[in-house]
């Protein structure tokens, strides 16, 4: 009987009844969040909302200088720069993220108009994904996606790829209760939305579609923001905590120091005179915390994570999420599944070994037509349609020049008796190209062997010693034989082989390989102190055995306490699985959510924690992971939910992330070293200068062009450093370890506190000297306090520009191990110094009133530059020393 007798399938009005109640066959979407939102989101950065609160207090003070004091519209150039520099920063952030998202959108692109075909109102018939209701009868053919949640009322050799879903690669499906699986994760008579069909044909009634679907649950779990505070993030928290104290802890010494000063030194109190001194020491109060405050910091860490995720892309990462480049430098665990990521995911032949010495035609036409697969050969690689296993031979005919095609067109087909988990092997009698009718018969080794009358030689015990040995390396074996049939002679009969005198031709050994750069991969991360963990569908046999290949499992020193399966991972509690994951290295036949309990885990016991993932079951541990890591051809749920697609699918595409993530920690830290030592220097000056009653040497627009302008170049040129292998050798850091460590701490506040000793004299010699050259210093006597000339106040500006400049090479050169001239790679390094030099000549030669400024002596120039390079020399020969 014909499909449309059997199935009549639903009515139009039972469709629209049905779409009515159960919905529509689509995967809502995760709500977007509106733009504004998104761009408002940036702004809860830590140093962010400082300069937010030292731009308020920047506004109060000027308001009060040009309204109270009189004094002109410059006094706003200070709160206009920081909130400048608030949106540069804020603003560069969400710009890059939007594009990256663009590129994914690109990337990961869903079609739900798809055609699938339906039985209703008794006709056979093409329909959209998602237009298919619950009740619909759908056909299932090989190579499609099946497009909802169904149960079998027709399963014919079928053979479905779950591994989107449970990331087992084939699931046997049936309709005989006798032949379910009762270890199968979905019933055996199940086909589950977004799996896929390798071979044979069905046909099912739909139960679920869209959001109720197996698929549409764990997607909904990857929409739960169940994400973690970043290590960068906690670290810039704790370092915008230990500014805020110190800033406003100075500030709290000025106003308490002066007003100390003020009752000693002044005989009578006048409260007029008081309120003034003492809102003029507010003033130098509010001044202190905006010098003290680095502007340039959110700008610094916003371009180094920009220009990372940029040039990650070239080595085929696709950051989605700024984040993400650093915190792959700091994790210290990786899990990860096996197809796909660490093994090829496309079945090869591993090795043949054929008795007898059979033709070139019996072997290559057997494996041709005794199969059901097909290799699609329209692009650059040839791909598998149908059964893997058997495509791995149909690709062995290929590379030997024979066209697995053409053979079968040559032979004709008389009879054939299909594969089922029963017989365990499959035939088929075809009249040969060479004129005689052949029965072809393929199967488990031990089966065809047992079958076969003539074994060329071979014992079972040979036979059986092969296979063990296959079977350890967790690969899959096929027996293979053949019969000339004579007239007379039985070939098939009762559903299996009555052939007499078949000759056993071998066996072939099949694995899914493991990829070529993933030992040295494994071997690089776990080097650098990360440990990696297998979570699988697979066997335990196979998956150690992926393990032993990859440098993994050690079986002297690996055991029980190191693997275990998804049912014994269920049956732990909270507090035993937490006391056992970090001796895991192995899950095996893992379930959907294990992984994403695995990763809580992990994260339990203070571990960063980075997933890769390619099916919709990974979704949910994606997301929860610091970092999620989706594959390039995974499907569109897990890439949704990960925050880096490694494009290429490659294992040491992750350990590039890591040296990426690790160097650019490295440049923020740089970057700190550099600015902090400048926010000390200026604050120290600022400091002193309140109780020594000097003037202030330094404007507040030539303090914006060095903590805006200046040190955003600097940020530029220390993001564009190249990552450094080095990095690779040394141990995750801590979590709770500070982004200011000890040797940082001892450069800040050693050269901060020399540069600010060496500018204090200056400024004292200054203001007790009338000098109109720096020839002059030590020839003209020192005298009464005159103040600073405006000549005096360029020299002195143009000092503190020049030791931070060249102080930025020191910082450049901190823990590289490296000379700060070594400019290999560095050429933006090089370009945006040489943009700093030229910058600071030209403020100085033409800046005038805005900056304060009068142009200097080339003498002078020659001077301040030559003399200032000492700070880069003496560096020098303290990393030579060092060495």
């Amino acid at each position: 009987m014909s499909q449309k007798q059997h199935f009549t399938g639903l009515t139009d009005a039972q469709v629209a009844e049905s779409r009515s109640k159960h919905g529509v066959n689509i995967l809502t979407p995760p709500e977007k969040e509106p733009l504004w939102k998104r761009f408002l989101g940036k702004f809860s950065d830590p140093l962010i909302i400082i300069l937010l609160i030292a731009g308020a207090l920047s506004i109060g003070i000027s308001c009060y200088e040009f309204f109270a004091l009189d004094e002109g519209g410059s006094v706003f150039f200070e709160p206009v720069g920081i909130f400048i520099a608030i949106l540069l920063a804020t603003g560069l952030a969400f710009i890059f993220e939007l594009k990256a998202d663009k590129e994914f959108a690109l990337l990961n692109q869903v079609n739900d108009d798809e055609p699938v075909q339906v039985i209703r109102n008794g006709n056979a018939m093409q329909v959209a994904r998602k237009d298919v209701v619950v009740g619909d009868i759908v056909i299932l053919n090989t190579g499609e996606e099946v497009p909802a949640d169904g149960e079998l009322l027709e399963a014919v050799s079928l053979n479905i790829d779950e591994s989107t879903l449970t990331g087992e690669p084939m699931c046997h499906k049936t309709t005989d209760p006798e032949q379910f699986d009762p270890d199968a994760t979905f019933p055996s008579n199940h086909a589950m939305r977004g799996t896929k069909v390798m071979e044979g044909h069905g046909v099912m009634k739909v139960f679920a579609v869209g959001d109720k679907t197996e698929n549409g649950k764990v997607f909904e779990a990857a929409q739960i923001d169940d994400s973690v505070k970043t290590p960068l993030n906690e670290q810039l928290d704790g370092l915008g905590d230990l500014i805020t104290k110190i800033s406003y802890g100075f500030a709290a010494a000025i106003i308490i120091g002066r007003i100390v000063m003020y009752f000693v030194n002044t005989p009578e109190f006048e409260w007029v005179h008081f309120l003034a001194y003492f809102l003029q020491t507010l003033m130098v109060a509010v001044t202190l915390v905006v010098v003290a405050v680095p502007e340039g910091l959110p700008m610094a860490v916003t371009l180094s994570l920009a220009y990372s995720m940029r040039r990650m892309l070239k080595t085929n990462n696709l950051v989605r999420k700024m984040h993400a480049c650093e915190t792959m430098g700091a994790t210290t665990v990786i899990c990860t599944d096996k197809t796909g990521t660490l093994t090829q995911n496309q079945m090869q032949v591993y090795k043949t070994n054929f008795f007898g010495e059979p033709s070139d035609l019996v072997l290559c036409e057997g494996i041709a037509v005794n199969s059901t697969a097909q290799l699609d050969l329209s692009g650059e690689k040839a791909q598998v349609l149908g059964n893997p296993t058997e495509g791995a031979l149909l690709l062995w005919l290929r590379e030997r020049g024979a066209n697995y095609a053409e053979l079968r067109e040559n032979a004709t087909r008389v009879e054939e008796l299909p594969f089922t988990t029963e017989r365990k092997y499959m035939a088929t009698v075809v009249r040969s190209a060479s004129g005689k009718t052949i029965l072809y018969v393929k199967g488990a080794p031990e089966i065809v062997f047992g079958m076969c009358k003539n074994r060329c030689g071979v014992t079972k015990e040979e036979i059986d010693a092969q296979l063990l040995e296959y079977q350890n390396q967790a690969m899959r074996t096929l027996g293979f034989a053949y019969q000339e049939i004579e007239a007379g002679d039985r070939t098939i009969a009762d559903s299996k082989v009555a052939a007499e005198n078949l000759t056993f031709l071998g066996i072939v050994a099949i694995s899914d390989p493991v990829r070529l750069d993933v030992p040295d991969a494994v071997r690089e991360v776990t080097d650098a102190g990360i440990k990696v963990k297998i979570v699988t569908g697979d066997t335990p046999g196979t998956a150690k055995e992926i393990g032993r290949q990859i440098g993994l499992w050690n079986d002297a020193t690996d055991g029980e306490r190191n693997i275990i399966t998804g049912t014994e991972f269920a049956e732990l509690s909270d507090s035993q699985l937490r006391e056992r994951v970090g001796d895991l290295k192995i899950i095996a036949r893992a379930r959907p959510m294990d992984k994403k309990r695995l990763v809580e885990a992990l994260q339990a016991n203070n571990e960063v924690v980075a997933v890769t993932g390619d099916g919709t079951n990974d979704a949910p541990a994606l997301k929860t992971a610091h970092v999620g890591l989706s594959m390039g051809d995974g499907t569109s749920v897990a890439k949704e939910a990960s925050d880096i697609t490694i494009i290429d699918n490659s294992f040491s595409s992750i350990g590039r992330a890591v040296m990426w993530g690790r160097s650019l920690y490295q440049n923020i830290q740089r970057f700190i070293l550099f600015q902090m030592t400048v926010n000390v220097a200026a604050c120290l000056i600022v400091l002193f200068g309140a109780f020594m009653g000097m003037q202030s040497p330094l404007t507040v627009t030539q303090m914006l062009w060095v903590n805006l302008i200046m040190d955003t170049f600097a940020a530029m040129a220390l993001a564009s450093l190249p990552p450094s292998r080095s990095v690779m050798k040394e141990k995750p850091r801590s979590r709770t370890a500070f982004i200011i460590n000890h040797p940082m701490w001892r450069s800040i506040l050693g050269t901060g506190g020399i540069f600010f000793l060496l500018l204090l004299g200056l400024l004292y010699y200054f203001e007790h000297t009338d000098i109109t050259s720096l020839t002059e210093i030590g020839k003209v006597a020192m005298g009464a306090n005159t103040g600073l000339s405006p000549y005096e106040l360029s020299l002195f500006f143009t000092i503190f520009v020049f030791l931070q400049f060249w102080n930025m090479f020191n910082a450049r050169a901190f823990e590289s191990g490296r000379s700060a001239f070594h400019f290999k790679g560095c050429g933006g390094f090089v370009m945006i110094a040489l943009v700093i030099l030229v910058g600071q000549i030209v403020i100085v030669s033409i800046g005038g009133q805005f900056f304060n400024v009068v142009p200097l002596k080339a003498v002078d120039w020659a001077i301040i530059i030559g003399a200032t390079s000492l700070v880069l020399w003496i560096g020098e020969l303290i990393r030579l020393f060092r060495k």
